[in-house]
């Protein structure tokens, strides 16, 4: 991601500037790692390899952790204008994610990825495109 100087900064650089991230990016963020998601999912089925599935597991939780945050940054006219989409559960997941100590079933990441995702998806499409209608 660029930031300050091209290093990925995302809220203070060491130079000083205060950087952050708007609900547009925030969005594309969490429309980036939902698709993400939704590709390494397909490998969780695959017992062939256990280093791959193990690696995707990884991925998928890194970015759930990433939808999380993202989410938990958005503001309250996104969330009030999608009442249909469990944002409560989307940042508590994130912290169950980033602050256990123990690992959680791969069956609740499929869940997650593929019956929880595709509204948030469609949610947050919907959104940009309300706003891209609006703004032309």
């Amino acid at each position: 991601m660029p930031g300050c100087h091209g290093r990925g900064c995302l809220s203070t650089c060491r130079c000083g500037r205060t950087l952050s991230r708007g609900p547009s990016q925030r969005i594309a963020d969490v429309l980036d790692a939902i698709e993400r998601c939704q590709r390494y999912v397909t490998v969780l089925g695959d017992e062939a390899d256990a280093d791959l599935v193990g690696m995707e597991e990884d991925a998928i939780e890194r970015n759930l952790q990433i939808i999380g945050e993202a989410v938990n940054h958005l503001p309250a006219e996104i969330i009030d204008a999608h009442p249909g989409i469990a944002w409560p559960q989307i940042r508590g997941f994130r912290n169950i994610l980033v602050h256990q100590d123990f690992g959680v079933d791969v069956e609740i990441f499929r869940d997650v990825v593929e019956a929880h995702l595709p509204p948030l998806a469609e949610a947050l499409r919907g959104h940009v495109a309300d706003v891209t209608t609006h703004n032309t």
